[in-house]
């Protein structure tokens, strides 16, 4: 199977996507989106952004690899009687399903960063959008102080080492390779834009059950995990883990935990 695949279909990343709603409508609401507006959403997952942009009126292909995703994002269609947004399966390296220019905005918000082959990311966002839109990316900052950085650089601390070769997902979040990658897809320097932005995580349960739900159903996490069990350090990265959480979190309410993060947003002029 495709590793990346099976990262993303173990656990079940629909429970830390309910932390992710909020900030997820808030994101939609700034990137200008009017009713009829054809839109891909490239590692949507079971629809943090898609659905937020489908209510507007959007026109939403939402494209993940894991299918469980997938089926938890038709079920939400289902449920919300949504017929402008249909979830499939692909992989964004390779949207061979999909025709050239079909889109008016082609996002990934913490989701194709997460793709090997970083270069033929940025060749099939730009191919799939229409000229004269834009591919709007969310995406991790390495090394940087808030949560979901922190958490990924403290999960590889524990996990075996990547395969030779392996492009590590945080380097959508430095500039350069940004600009690096489009370039490469033909898009003009000066076509892309940065901008640090923050995005919340709501939990409605103290910062240890907020690690506990990462540990359960977040694929890198639960991979640190089984890595660390086999070393007899599973405590020290529970620990680790707690450290980050409650240090971090900004909740005014007790038993609730609310934790900001920064990221990279990109925007490219097609």
């Amino acid at each position: 199977m495709n590793p990346n695949k099976a990262l993303w279909e173990k656990g079940d990343f629909t429970r830390i996507a309910m932390s992710m709603r909020e900030s997820g409508e808030a994101l939609v609401q700034q990137l200008g989106i009017r009713p009829g507006l054809k839109v891909l959403d490239l590692g949507c997952g079971d629809g943090t952004t898609a659905v937020p942009a489908a209510k507007i009126g959007a026109e939403v292909l939402g494209v993940d690899i894991a299918s469980n995703l997938v089926q938890a994002g038709n079920k939400r269609v289902q449920e919300q009687g949504l017929a402008n947004l249909v979830f499939q399966e692909g992989d964004a390296t390779n949207l061979h399903e999909l025709k050239d220019q079909t889109f008016d905005l082609a996002m990934s918000i913490f989701g194709a960063m997460f793709a090997p082959r970083p270069f033929d990311v940025a060749r099939e966002m730009v191919r799939v959008t229409k000229p004269g839109g834009r591919v709007v990316m969310g995406n991790w900052i390495p090394n940087d102080p808030t949560l979901v950085a922190q958490i990924l650089k403290i999960s590889a601390a524990y996990a075996p080492p990547p395969p030779e070769g392996f492009i590590s997902p945080m380097t959508w979040g430095i500039e350069n390779h940004v600009v690096e990658r489009f370039t490469g897809a033909g898009v003009l320097a000066e076509r892309i834009a940065f901008a640090r932005e923050t995005y919340i995580f709501n939990y409605p349960g103290t910062p240890s059950m907020f690690v506990d739900t990462f540990r359960q159903y977040y694929g890198p996490t639960m991979n640190a995990f089984e890595s660390a069990e086999k070393n007899g350090r599973a405590g020290e990265l529970q620990q680790q883990l707690e450290g980050l959480f409650e240090t971090q979190n900004r909740s005014s309410t007790k038993g609730t935990t609310s934790i900001p993060a920064t990221f990279l947003r990109v925007t490219v002029s097609v």
